[in-house]
Parts: C-alpha cells; sequence; structure tokens
C-alpha cells in the first residue's frame, strides 16, 4: 500500500468515527492550547515589560529608602531621602553624573483647560531640570525645564501625551494654562507618548519641583523615584561606587554600617522580570504537559477500540497480503494525523489567546515559534508513544481469528 492510500485509509477511519475523533482530538487541542497560550502571553508581557524599562536606559541607577528582604522578611525602611540630600549629592558628582526626581504630589484627579477637562485619572509630578533624559522621555512639542524653571519655582508643566490631546485636542498646548491640582500651570512643552508598565505615564502632568514645593509643603517629604544616568553603560560599575560612596556621606552613615539606603541599575530589574517570566514559562509548560498526558490516555483508548472494532478488517487485510509493518503503519499513522490535528488547532487558537494581552496594551503581537515547534514535535511524539502499542497489537493479530471474529 502506498503512502498517499495509507493516509487516506487513517482519514477515512477517522471520519467513521467523527464524535470519538472529535473528542480524543479536544483534549490534545486543549493541551497545546496550554502551552501556546500561556508562553505567547509570557512573551507579550515580557515584551511590554522591556519596552517600559527601555527608556530608562542601561546606564541608568535608581536610588531608593528601603531595601528588599528576598523573601526572608519584611522590607526594611530608612529615613526619607530629602530634596536636600538629592541636591547635595548633585554637587558632589558634578557633572559627570545626571541626577534627577519625579515625585508625586497629591492623589490623582482632572486637569482642566479653558475649554475641556481630562478623566479623573491624572497625576502630578515635581521634577527638575535633569529628568528628560534621566527618565527616558523626550520631547513631542515644546522646550524641556531649565535650570532656571527650577530655580525660580516657575509655574510651569509639561504635559503627557494623552492629557495634552484631551485637553487641547485641536490646537497646541504650548503657551496655554492648565489647573492640576492646586496649582494653574503654563504649558511649555509636550512630552512624546512612552509606554508604562503598569499605569500610563502618558496621564502625567510635571512641574518643577520647587514650584510645587511652594503650594503642597515639602515637610520632609522622600524623593520615593531618584535616578542616576551615567554617560554610557560601561561607566555604571563606577558610577554606582562613586554615588553610594558620596550619598553614605550625605546621609551621615559612618564608616562600616550599613548603607541606610538601597541603589538598583535597570540590569537588575530585567534579570529578575526574566526570572519571573521563564517561571511562568515553565509553570504553563507543566499544565499543558499534564493536560497532553491525558489526551494521550485517550488517544490509547480510542486506537484500542477502533483495533477491536476493525478485527475483521486487519485479518481480511493479511488474507490479501497485507503485512504487519503495513498493519502497524496504519494505525499508528491515524494516531499521529490526530494528533497533528489537534496541535495545530491548539497551536493557533493558542496564539491567539495568547495575544489578547498585546490588544489590551496596544502593543506588536508576538508568537512562540519554537514552541510551536516543540508541540508539533511533543504531539508526534505523543502520537508514537500512545498510539504505539494499539498500533502493535493490531499489526500482530491472527489473520485465522480475526476472520472468525464477530
Amino acid at each position: 500500500m502506498s503512502g498517499f492510500e495509507t493516509v487516506r485509509e487513517a482519514l477515512q477511519a477517522l471520519r467513521a468515527n467523527k464524535l470519538r475523533s472529535a473528542l480524543t482530538l479536544l483534549g490534545i487541542v486543549i493541551g497545546v492550547f496550554a502551552v501556546i497560550a500561556a508562553v505567547t502571553a509570557v512573551d507579550v508581557i515580557d515584551l511590554y515589560f522591556k519596552s517600559s524599562i527601555q527608556g530608562l536606559g542601561a546606564s541608568t541607577l535608581s536610588i531608593e529608602r528601603y531595601d528588599y528582604a528576598g523573601g526572608d522578611g519584611p522590607e526594611r525602611y530608612h529615613p526619607p531621602i530629602t530634596h536636600d540630600q538629592v541636591l547635595r549629592l548633585k554637587e558632589r558628582v558634578g557633572s559627570d553624573l545626571s541626577v534627577s526626581v519625579s515625585e508625586r504630589f497629591g492623589s490623582r484627579g482632572k486637569a482642566q483647560s479653558d475649554r475641556h477637562e481630562t478623566n479623573p485619572n491624572v497625576s502630578l509630578y515635581g521634577t527638575d531640570e535633569a529628568f528628560l533624559g534621566t527618565f527616558g522621555y523626550e520631547m513631542q512639542a515644546g522646550r524641556p525645564f531649565v535650570t532656571q524653571d527650577v530655580q525660580n519655582a516657575r509655574p510651569v508643566a509639561l504635559l503627557g501625551s494623552e492629557v495634552a490631546e484631551v485637553l487641547f485636542p485641536t490646537t497646541s498646548p504650548v503657551g496655554k494654562e492648565v489647573q492640576v491640582g492646586r496649582v494653574r500651570l503654563e504649558v511649555v512643552g509636550v512630552l512624546a507618548e512612552k509606554a508604562g508598565l503598569f499605569r500610563s505615564p502618558n496621564t502625567r502632568v510635571y512641574a518643577p519641583i520647587t514650584h510645587l514645593f511652594g503650594a503642597y509643603g515639602s515637610g520632609g517629604r522622600s524623593m520615593n523615584d531618584t535616578r542616576v544616568r551615567a554617560a554610557t553603560a560601561g561607566q555604571l560599575a563606577a558610577a554606582e561606587d562613586e554615588v553610594r560612596s558620596h550619598l553614605r556621606v550625605v546621609r551621615g552613615v559612618a564608616p562600616g554600617v550599613p548603607s541606610t539606603f538601597n541603589i538598583e541599575s535597570s540590569d537588575f530589574l530585567r534579570s529578575t522580570f526574566d526570572q519571573f517570566t521563564s517561571t511562568l514559562t515553565m509553570g504553563g509548560a507543566l499544565v499543558g504537559l499534564i493536560s497532553l498526558l491525558a489526551a494521550g490516555v485517550g488517544i490509547m483508548n480510542i486506537m484500542l477500540v477502533s483495533v477491536t472494532e476493525r478485527t475483521k478488517e486487519i485479518g481480511i487485510r493479511k488474507a490479501v497480503g497485507a503485512k504487519w509493518r503495513n498493519i502497524l503503519g496504519q494505525f499508528l499513522l491515524e494516531a499521529i494525523i490526530l494528533c497533528q490535528i489537534g496541535g495545530l488547532i491548539g497551536i493557533v487558537f493558542g496564539g491567539l489567546g495568547g495575544n489578547v494581552a498585546a490588544l489590551y496594551w496596544d502593543i506588536s503581537p508576538s508568537f512562540p515559534w519554537m514552541w510551536a515547534g516543540i508541540a508539533v514535535g511533543g504531539v508526534t511524539l505523543l502520537a508514537v508513544i500512545f498510539g504505539g502499542y494499539p498500533a502493535y497489537k493490531a499489526a500482530r493479530l491472527d489473520p485465522i481469528d480475526s476472520l472468525r471474529y464477530e
């Protein structure tokens, strides 16, 4: 029997028992879907995270007032990192490093222009002249903050792209005034759209932190988002040592005493998230593997039933000259075709399901080609393992006994 005829016979046998084949197929589809959907979703989340922190650059450090306990206990909070300490740090590092802060004032609320207002999802942040490059923003229109804006506590603002679009849909915001929280500010620039990890950074309004201190007060406020940018990624390690040394002096930490602050790089965030996504990927793959094992048992069951039902057919084929390897090949091929159809359907629906996250965050879709190849190979191996015994049993049936079977 030729290969084409073997495939045709296998497809006819599957069509002859549509419901049973469909139920077995469903188990394979669910298993492959679980693997591909989980891996695709994790891949999309990973791409979104990397695009979100890309603006930080590979040469950025973050200064925080707490230490991570690494699962051994609660986070340890240290005294606030005040704005005065940040200014003293900036003076000590000189022009070699760029130091900036981004501090939130008040709760989220509405931003208003003369004619329009936003939803109550706008946040007001105070910052300085080094903000643009240090926090990875670019200008869409207007100008960034300059030293005089901060020194003179000018009531000026940079609008996030979404805020600018809502408040000034048909005109340029530059030169117009907006009301945000307690302050009324003149717009000097609009920030380009930027990806964000948890909340959109495009619904923010930035003002000189010195002006917001006048409206909201400083009161020992901690600068919870303080960042330092080195000129290149190669200088990051030296920059971290320099910042740690200067900040220990600024904060009055005695020699030999642990630092009362924590310094992290964007590379640390990437490596931490990579470990997290790897765990999610393996978890999704494990769930899919369990589903596939259950589907494999179903395949063995349906093939054993098929062998029993077609015992007389097997006897007739052997009587007219079919060899045991022909019978083995046909039943094994039936199992492989069933698994491949289910695998392909699972891959398609898994890819679509996993990319729901891409639609939600409005980013480019992703597809795990490597895992799709693994899935194809996996279901083929599944067919050989679980379909092998029924196929072998069929191939070894005695033709005389088979012809007598009722």
